[in-house]
């Protein structure tokens, strides 16, 4: 048993001055004064009136490594469970990426199951950019519903040059089946969508959504701060009832030919009235961060990094205005209920016991504890 003393708690809504009990890697009780508890066998730790918050939800991590475009000698590495931790990251979700023949999905289940052992909270997709979808079942309405793991499908490619070149009709399919999967397994069964900078964007999904029965709340699409172009096309996504994810990994080459930074996107759409219930930021960690040129060759590659989640929910509240709670909300309590992650991204009764310990004044990582664990 855990007794955090006299934390300032943003559950992510500020909840102000409190104890929190955690007991079985489970929070027991939250309340203003727990002292009694004080005469029990329990751990005290002493705030100091930090900043308690949700351990952060990081929706989207090529754990396996990612990259290839210049070659194998361009491949990243894995994320190891120390780069999660650094930013305060207690619940990941793994996905393929580009390369589905190297980086398999046993690979990605195989990494997933090696960080819960190692105790922070992993799930992950089938498929990959490409259509067909890789799967392990052959299928992937059996992938979701039978591996227990896997939460829905993605990232499958639009709007960008290395996709299979989706259809309507065959994005229509898929998405049919993870959402049926989802519904039977009691999973989101969402479809993350990598989205490109062809300026085709976002209309694929809308072009589903206006000839199916198919809610836009079934698609998932991320790197919408790519471009200034996007960003627009994303609002209106949005506006529509839809959800947008802001990539947060980046590199002053990549803003210097349009990239929009995830904390200004977020204050941006926020600005234009959409909910934050609707809006995330995911690191896109250990992804390649390929830059081309206008032929399509590759000149440049560097490598996502998890903690860049934490770094842009700091510059959102220090650098563009956005309130903490809000700032907290895209990075635990939005991207957790979107994924239907059960006992995620909230400071509440019964949920994890996933909490960061924040410095008040810098915001800075001070102390991550995963399930009641102290990991840092």
């Amino acid at each position: 048993m855990k007794l955090f003393r006299q934390a300032d708690v943003y559950a992510p809504e500020p909840l102000g001055i409190n104890d929190v009990l955690v007991a079985g890697g489970k929070i027991i009780k939250i309340a203003k004064d727990l002292s009694p508890f004080l005469d029990l066998d329990i751990e005290v730790i002493d705030v100091n009136q930090s900043l308690l918050v949700p351990g952060f939800v990081d929706s989207l991590v090529h754990i396996t490594g990612g990259g290839g475009e210049g070659g194998f000698a361009t491949r990243t590495p894995e994320m190891k469970i120390e780069e999660a931790i650094a930013g305060g990251v207690t619940t990941i979700i793994g996905v393929l990426g580009t390369d589905s023949i190297t980086r398999s999905l046993e690979n990605l289940l195989a990494k997933t199951y090696a960080l819960e052992e190692q105790g922070i909270s992993v799930f992950c997709y089938t498929g990959s950019y490409h259509i067909p979808a890789v799967t392990i079942t052959e299928s992937v309405t059996k992938d979701i519903m039978l591996i227990n793991k896997f939460i829905g499908i993605g990232e499958v490619a639009i709007a960008d040059h290395r996709s299979s070149q989706i259809t309507v009709q065959e994005l229509a399919r898929l998405t049919s089946e993870a959402r049926v999967a989802g519904m039977l397994a009691n999973k989101a069964g969402i479809v993350s969508i990598h989205v490109g900078d062809e300026p085709s964007g976002l209309s694929i999904l809308h072009q589903v959504t206006e000839q199916t029965d198919i809610p836009i709340t079934q698609f998932y699409p991320t790197h919408i701060n790519r471009t200034s172009n996007l960003l627009s096309q994303g609002i209106k996504f949005a506006q529509a009832g839809g959800f947008l994810d802001f990539t947060t990994s980046t590199n002053e080459q990549i803003l210097a030919s349009g990239e929009v930074k995830a904390a200004q996107a977020l204050a941006m759409c926020l600005d234009k009235g959409i909910n934050v219930s609707q809006l995330t930021m995911s690191s896109d960690g250990n992804a390649s961060l390929p830059v081309f040129d206008e032929q399509g060759a590759l000149i440049d590659l560097q490598v996502g990094e998890v903690k860049s989640l934490h770094l842009s929910f700091v510059e959102a509240v220090t650098e563009f205005d956005v309130p903490i709670d809000t700032a907290l909300t895209t990075i635990t309590k939005s991207p957790a209920n979107i994924l239907k992650l059960q006992n995620k991204g909230r400071i509440q009764q019964g949920y994890d016991a996933d909490i960061n310990l924040l410095n008040k004044s810098t915001l800075a990582v001070s102390s991550v504890y995963a399930k009641g664990i102290k990991m840092t």
